[in-house]
């Protein structure tokens, strides 16, 4: 599992921001992660079209972290 941790802020307040957390499964580094990562913003930001992603990074899950998807990989 990898934590896909994305900064997104209000795109009618850009001072307004926030992590999410969005985990899922993943065989790769981190580093590997965080390139292969735009799809993943992408299908987020589709789906929370009131927020614009400013930066992402990839880390491996704390357990007692919440994520605000559980599972498997998002579908694209």
């Amino acid at each position: 599992m990898i934590d896909l941790v994305l900064t997104v802020c209000a795109v009618l307040s850009p001072a307004t921001c926030e992590e999410q957390h969005l985990l899922f499964n993943w065989s790769g580094s981190p580093q590997q992660c965080a390139m292969a990562a735009p799809p993943y913003i992408a299908q987020w930001i589709g789906e929370h079209p009131k927020w614009t992603a400013v930066k992402w990074r990839c880390e491996y899950p704390h357990p007692n972290d919440r994520a605000s998807t559980g599972g498997e990989a998002p579908a694209g």
